[in-house]
This record gives structure tokens, C-alpha cells and sequence, in this order.
């Protein structure tokens, strides 16, 4: 076989073919999320995360191969001393205060020329913003101690981690919509170069001052012994979302591996097509003085090779880099079933009314966890057939899963 023809098949949906339309490409997984209700920081948090993903093994998917994930990952928020002590020990650099820096997992080619392509662009992209790249760092990986199976090694990117620094004066948000700008620009130049042979491995799974993304083709009890970061003591959140893919007559890959950049989800977006229409019809008329000169550059704000999640994902940081916040943007998208709610509180009911002309619902049956670092939150959406259980304990922590079972909790007793 030829590599032309090996190529879509490692790196991309494969074209249309017999049953397989990739415009049907849907997922149904386990997806959860355990975090401090006091934001406190701590390892535990992780550790925490890590068993709940595990539990939820069943929820998602794997090929020919036991040991080959259709997916799994984790979102976290960034941990600030871990990257401040990494950065001392890569390359020497003394990291600014928290906000004031981004860092990013970014898959990148395994071809070594056409990689070092890709770095070249993303640096000189990150000039051109006026932003300060702070240096690249390897991302230290065992995926033999991980026993990842030989379809995901043989599909698997490079995994370096780019650090940036933000411009003097820069507000946090103002620095997180150059990220937006500066991952986009990137992103599209190297996804549609047509001489790179792997330019569908360039993916950034997170680029940010706030978040961090580790993911890929693994089952949920690989991700920690692959990902040698996450086993350190001192890497720390206060809230961590967790997702185990099952890809739905789908295609597994490192890049449609959840989370993704603010969310993840059990379920489908069954309204897909007309979601991704509108949205596409709105680029024509989109305006907004955040993104001064730069606001053409972000389209299209959907990728084509999107799973339902990664349209969803794209939609959502969208409005948020946008201004909007991270509450308001998931009610517009998944708004209750307020018409006929004569309970609702006339102010919310007017909310969902007003902004029911600006965006259109986001039908299921979807269960989405959100994030920006700050909050996290889960939502069902109007159909309400994916649901989910939440629980909080008495030593301050929420934790949420698309099923019961995934902690052994005690019941506090009454009187």
C-alpha cells in the first residue's frame, strides 16, 4: 500500500466510502469531573480524577487491539508551580506570574522536517502577534510502561509543550484571545498545507493561561502511566475533567480524543449539520471589536474534520474569546426547554426568549461538562437522555459522572 493511501487513514478522516460518511462522526462516552468547591489546589484532585476516569473504562472504546483506546484525557487547570520549575530545568527560563504566560500540548508531525515546518511557522506566527515565545519542551511520555497497543503507536504525533509569554500591558483575557488568534493562524496554515504528508498531525490540544489538555488514543488506565507529567506530586488543580471515549461509527485519533479545549461530552449532537450551517452563515455578518483587524483570520470557527464534540468545543471558545462568559455561552447553546415551563423564573425565561434569536439550540441527547479553569459546571441538554449524577462531600469537593459508581462514597447519616 502507498503512504498516499496510508495517510488519511493515520492522520484525518478517510474520504466517504461504502457505509462511512465522516459527516456522521459522533461520540458516546464516559465523561466526569471532580474539583475542590474552595479552589484549593491539591494532587489528590488528580489522583481523583484518574480513578474516576478509570471506572468509567467501559464507557469507552477500543479497536482489533484491547490495548488501543478510541480516547481518553484530561482537562485541568494550570498548575503554576509545576510549569515554573519545568521551564527552570528545559530551557532555562524564569516564568512571568501566572496569567501572564500560556503553555500548550501540541501534536506535531513525526516526520522530523516536516515538524521543525511546523515549529518554524508557529514561532514566526507568534511574533508577528507580538507575543514572546518562551521556549518548546518535550513531553516526557512512556507508552511502553502505558502498554499502548500498535495501531495508536503507529498513529501517534510528537508531543512537545510551547510556552509563551505575553506582551507588556496585556490584560489575562486580552493574552488569551492573542492565544486564540495565534493557535487559529497556525492551525489552519499547517492543517491545509498540501506539502506536508502529515500535516493532519499538527493539532494543539490546549494553548492557554488558564488550562492544560493531556490526551490521545489511550483507554482511561493508560493516560496517567503514558503522560509522566501527571504522575508528579507537584502537579496541582483544583478541578480536573475527565472523558473515555467510545467514537460512534466513528474514527478514533489523537486529535478527537477528549477533553477538548473547554469541554467534553457523552452523547451526539443530533442537530449537527444545521448547527454547523448557521454557524457558517453567521462568519458572513460577525462582527466585534475584540479581535481588532485580525477577526477574518479565525475563520472558519468550525474545521472541517471536527468530531460533533470539536464543533461544539469551537463554537464555545468562540463566544467566550468573544467576551461572553463561560455560564451565559453554555445556556445559549443548551438551553432548558423554557417555553412551556410555567415554573421558570420570568427573567431567565426572558434570557433564553432574547437569545433564542442569536443562536440556535444544540440539540442531544448530550450530557457536556465545561470548564475555563476557573468554573466548572456540567449541563444536560433540553431532552435531558443523557443524564448525570453529582455529589459533594463533606471535605469540600464536587464530583460528577455520566453514571453512579465511579467513587465509593458514605451516605452522611441524619441526627
Amino acid at each position: 500500500m502507498s503512504n498516499d493511501n496510508r495517510v488519511p487513514l493515520k492522520f484525518g478522516f478517510p474520504p466517504k466510502q461504502g457505509l462511512y460518511d465522516p459527516a456522521q462522526e459522533k461520540d458516546s462516552c464516559g465523561v466526569g469531573f471532580v474539583a475542590n468547591i474552595k479552589g484549593k489546589p491539591s494532587h489528590q484532585i488528580m489522583l481523583d480524577a484518574y480513578h474516576l476516569n478509570s471506572r468509567m473504562d467501559h464507557r469507552g472504546g477500543c479497536g482489533f487491539e484491547a490495548n488501543t483506546g478510541d480516547g481518553a484525557g484530561i482537562l485541568m487547570a494550570l498548575p503554576h508551580s509545576f510549569f515554573s520549575e519545568i521551564a527552570s530545568k528545559s530551557f532555562g527560563v524564569t516564568l512571568p506570574a501566572a496569567g501572564q504566560y500560556a503553555v500548550g500540548n501540541i501534536f506535531l508531525p513525526q516526520v522530523d522536517a516536516e515538524r521543525e515546518t511546523c515549529r518554524t511557522t508557529i514561532n514566526r506566527i507568534i511574533s508577528e502577534e507580538g507575543q514572546t515565545l518562551l521556549g518548546w519542551r518535550d513531553v516526557p511520555i512512556d507508552a511502553v510502561g502505558a502498554d499502548v497497543g500498535p495501531a495508536a503507536l503507529a498513529a501517534q504525533p510528537r508531543i512537545e509543550q510551547l510556552f509563551i509569554g505575553a506582551a507588556e500591558g496585556l490584560s489575562q483575557e486580552e493574552f488569551e484571545r492573542k492565544l486564540y488568534v495565534i493557535r487559529k493562524r497556525f492551525s489552519h496554515t499547517l492543517r491545509g498545507d498540501t506539502s506536508l504528508t502529515e500535516a493532519k498531525q499538527l493539532y494543539a490540544c490546549s494553548l492557554s493561561t488558564k488550562v492544560i489538555v493531556y490526551k490521545g488514543m489511550l483507554t482511561p488506565g493508560q493516560l496517567f502511566p503514558f503522560y509522566k507529567d501527571l504522575m508528579s506530586p507537584k502537579f496541582e488543580t483544583h478541578l480536573a475533567m475527565v472523558h473515555s471515549r467510545f467514537s460512534t461509527n466513528t474514527f478514533p485519533s489523537w486529535d478527537r480524543a477528549q477533553p477538548n479545549r473547554f469541554m467534553s461530552h457523552n452523547g451526539e449532537i443530533n442537530t449537527l449539520r444545521g448547527n454547523v450551517n448557521a454557524m457558517v452563515a453567521r462568519q458572513g455578518t460577525a462582527k466585534t471589536d475584540v479581535f481588532g483587524d485580525k477577526l477574518e483570520s479565525l475563520f472558519p470557527v468550525i474545521d472541517a474534520d471536527c468530531s460533533d464534540s470539536g464543533s461544539f468545543d469551537a463554537v464555545l471558545e468562540f463566544m467566550l474569546m468573544s467576551g461572553r462568559s463561560l455560564q451565559e455561552s453554555v445556556m445559549m447553546m443548551i438551553p432548558e426547554a423554557w417555553q412551556s415551563d410555567a415554573n421558570m423564573d420570568q427573567q431567565k425565561r426572558d434570557f433564553y426568549e432574547f437569545n433564542s434569536a442569536i443562536m440556535e439550540p444544540w440539540d442531544g441527547p448530550a450530557s457536556i461538562v465545561f470548564s475555563d479553569g476557573h468554573y466548572i459546571g456540567a449541563v444536560l441538554d433540553r431532552n435531558g437522555l443523557r443524564p448525570s449524577r453529582y455529589y459533594v462531600t463533606k471535605d469540600d469537593k464536587v464530583i460528577m459522572a455520566s453514571e453512579v459508581g465511579v467513587f465509593t462514597l458514605t451516605p452522611l447519616t441524619c441526627c
